[in-house]
């Protein structure tokens, strides 16, 4: 068991470097790498934006841009493109500040760094972050995480209250824009 988990390691990161290698496009972030966790969640990777995934305790996701997204309890890690992963805004799409609705008609705040830190204008200040099926999840210090996503041409702000899952029904829904778009 001790020499199949760097085996497999090993093998992952071959087959990740060999991918990435015969991609025409190293800027197309529709390549991706799909982890699927234990409790069946899944978190997708575009994989211009990965240098490599250490497979060592604790295991770690380490970005091009040198931060670092520790992962646990792997099931599995598929490569390639999906019809559904192919149409998805990349990671780095949702960088920056994005003003969004409160739900009661007022506005507020969120900016999502590079590194995964999140910092918004309204409650608990601080939380982190990850791109997870092409979507910002966003979990703050104070138990609430919420979900900004591409909806058709527009964005909207997803907020789910401590306790409750991505899955379950949100506590509110409003509109999202970022306020210092990139081009794509």
């Amino acid at each position: 068991m001790r020499g199949l988990i760097p085996s497999i390691a090993v093998s992952a990161i071959l087959l990740l470097a060999s991918v990435a290698m015969a991609t025409p496009n190293p800027a197309d972030d529709h390549s991706t790498v799909v982890i699927i966790y234990k409790d069946g969640h899944r978190q997708s990777l575009a994989m211009a934006e990965v240098a490599r995934i250490d497979m060592n305790a604790p295991a770690q996701i380490v970005y091009k841009d040198g931060h670092k997204e520790k992962i646990a309890a792997i099931d599995r890690i598929e490569f390639g493109e999906s019809g559904v992963t192919a149409n998805m805004p990349s990671r780095n799409h949702y960088l920056g500040k994005w003003e969004v609705g409160e739900g009661n008609g007022s506005h507020f705040f969120i900016t999502l760094e590079p590194n995964g830190d999140a910092k918004k204008t309204l409650g608990e200040e601080h939380g982190t972050w990850t791109w997870v099926d092409g979507e910002a999840h966003i979990a703050w210090d104070d138990g609430w995480h919420d979900a900004i996503r591409k909806v058709g041409a527009k964005h909207e702000k997803v907020a789910h209250e401590p306790g409750t899952s991505f899955n379950d029904p949100p506590s509110n829904v409003t509109e999202a824009h970022n306020t210092e778009p990139k081009p794509i």
